[in-house]
């Protein structure tokens, strides 16, 4: 199992590492983020551990632009912030965990273990919910009930993933905007009204008994639709 850390404090690094190398990880050490983010476009590793507050470049910024590039190895971010906004911010630029120092040697190889468990689940190739199937392969969107299918473009697909990814959750357009369109949403953010359009007529052609419900002041949820 390769682990790639990222930690410019020495002693942190090297008293991580060696833990590591404990549990039969395969550890290469980066002290910037300049040489980390380097590392990681250039050897494929089984998990990311970085450091947010790092020389050269911040763990976001690596993040954010390790997943433009497509890697989608798990990230875990160490971190000596503690506030909501950080955690949020962590989680957001693209990581998968966040542990604030000071931690427990024990709670970093729990989430260590519980990263690896959920990038071993094979990813479905099939997505369902209410009468409404979609095809992660095809991008086809099908009513179980009547068989109609119509093919999605590629937001409608990933707008519709996101929903039923996130099924009896209320998103936010925030967070749709920074799901579809990244980091650089600013000048896409009026489009997810758009898109969302786009996605239900799709819904209403098929023929589904399902409806992206907009709350009003708060966000839209996916709904299964009485009949």
């Amino acid at each position: 199992m390769k682990i790639l850390l990222v930690e410019d404090e020495s002693r942190m690094a090297e008293a991580l590492s060696e833990l590591l190398r404990l549990e039969d990880y395969e550890v290469t050490v980066c002290e910037d983020g300049i040489s980390g983010l380097g590392a990681i476009l250039d050897v494929e590793y089984d998990i990311i551990i970085l450091d947010v507050m790092l020389p050269g470049m911040s763990g976001f910024e690596i993040t954010k632009r390790a997943r433009r590039r497509g890697i989608k190895t798990p990230i875990l971010m160490l971190t000596a912030k503690t506030e909501l906004d950080d955690k949020v911010m962590g989680l957001d630029s693209g990581a998968d965990d966040y542990l604030a120092k000071p931690f427990e040697t024990r709670e970093l190889l729990a989430r260590l273990r519980a990263l690896v468990r959920r990038n071993d689940v094979p990813v479905a190739e099939v997505l369902n919910f209410g009468d409404m199937e979609l095809n992660v392969t095809t991008c086809n969107l099908t009513c179980t009930t009547n068989g109609q299918s119509v093919r999605l473009s590629e937001k409608e697909f990933r707008i519709l993933e996101y929903f039923i990814l996130n099924q009896k959750m209320v998103l936010t357009r925030e967070q749709l905007a920074l799901r579809i369109w990244g980091y650089d949403y600013e000048s896409e953010y009026n489009n997810v009204e758009v898109y969302l359009t786009f996605t239900r007529k799709k819904i209403l052609f098929i023929g589904a008994a399902v409806e992206i419900k907009a709350l009003r002041g708060i966000g839209y949820e996916l709904r299964s639709i009485n009949v």
